[in-house]
């Protein structure tokens, strides 16, 4: 991945990791589930084309 979708990504699955009340071990489950989420918005974005992603 590119350094600008890693930090998005960091972002939301920080965010995600405090809203579930910080559990430990946990880290792989919240960075998948940021990934998807990022992917989810993007894909329904009135701006996305066809070719991107």
């Amino acid at each position: 991945m590119n350094r600008r979708i890693d930090e998005a990504v960091a972002v939301r699955a920080y965010e995600l990791w405090e809203q579930a009340g910080k559990p430990q071990g946990r880290d792989e489950e919240f960075w998948h589930l940021a990934e998807q989420q990022l992917l989810n918005e993007d894909k329904s974005s009135p701006l996305r084309t066809p070719d991107t992603l």
